[in-house]
């Protein structure tokens, strides 16, 4: 066989190949397990199929109203919802259930005073993804954003009161594990990689709302320090790269209200009275905080 066959024919078989992997590359779908199972990893960098992306409208979200129409707005973000029941407690209480009765206390203490508009993220038993909470809060562009949730640990004397701010690196590694935890109940997420340039802050804005949100958590535990009746953890003022914190391009901390794991927390939270001095202080350090800046 002439040596010039048996080139042409080579090129011929690489070309087929080249041609057949690209139609199975082209006709593969973002969410197929085939591609996604070796790239899948931990927490909250995990991609996939998993993800929702339709919006929330936002007509479906209530302001409630300040005394001043121009008055800053801070959006309540009660954690868990729907499909997604958070935490459970020792004595059967429902994480998801109390963060929205938490963020329905703090938000009518608000619109009582009347000095700050308020919104929540939901106002029922909904499921919201956190690229759906993240994707709220850019488009409403609340001054202040407010996350809350309750925890649960392996030991079952962990009591009291956390304020995470954002962070790129975590102050513990139980800050860490954290992040993780509720970017694993909520549901697969974008990675920072293959998130809209959009998106993206700049180096700059980033570090500007990190000293605010770290600066709000400081104003919520002055506020909730000795005398409050608030339950504090010995380190109460944590760090953590959370998706929502970080997405949601506004100042802003996540408030784990105790720990439902244990039988005084979970008594406390269950209970409007147990529920009222954190309220107070919540509502009290979102006002103080946006008094400042505004100044």
């Amino acid at each position: 066989m002439p040596r010039r066959f048996v080139f042409l024919l080579a090129v011929a078989l690489v070309v087929v190949a080249g041609l057949l992997w690209w139609l199975s590359t082209a006709t593969e779908t973002p969410g197929d397990d085939r591609t996604e199972a070796s790239s899948a990893v931990i927490g909250e960098a995990r991609r996939g199929g998993l993800r929702v992306d339709l919006q929330v409208p936002l007509d479906d979200i209530t302001i409630h109203e300040a005394r001043s129409p121009d008055a800053p707005l801070v959006l309540i973000d009660p954690g868990h919802g729907g499909r997604d029941g958070g935490a459970q407690g020792v004595g059967g209480a429902s994480e998801k259930a109390l963060t929205l009765a938490l963020a329905r206390e703090v938000q009518a203490i608000l619109e009582e005073r009347g000095r700050v508009r308020s919104a929540l993220t939901r106002e029922g038993d909904t499921t919201l993804s956190l690229d759906q909470r993240a994707d709220l809060t850019r488009r409403l562009s609340p001054d202040l954003f407010l996350s809350i949730h309750m925890d649960a640990a392996p030991n079952a004397g962990a009591t009291g009161v956390t304020v995470y701010s954002l962070a790129d690196i975590a102050s513990t590694t139980e800050a860490a594990e954290l992040a993780a935890a509720e970017a694993e109940r909520v549901g697969r997420v974008l990675s920072d990689a293959n998130a809209p340039v959009e998106f993206l802050l700049t180096d700059l804005a980033l570090r500007d709302q990190m000293a605010m949100s770290a600066a709000f958590a400081r104003a919520i535990l002055r506020r909730a320090g000795e005398g409050s009746g608030v339950p504090l953890r010995p380190t109460p003022h944590q760090f953590a790269n959370f998706y929502v914190l970080r997405f949601g391009q506004v100042p802003g901390v996540l408030v784990e209200a105790g720990y439902l794991s244990n039988r005084e927390d979970e008594a406390r939270l269950r209970s409007k009275e147990g529920r009222a001095p954190l309220a107070e202080a919540l509502a009290s350090a979102i006002e103080a905080d946006l008094a400042r800046r505004s100044s």
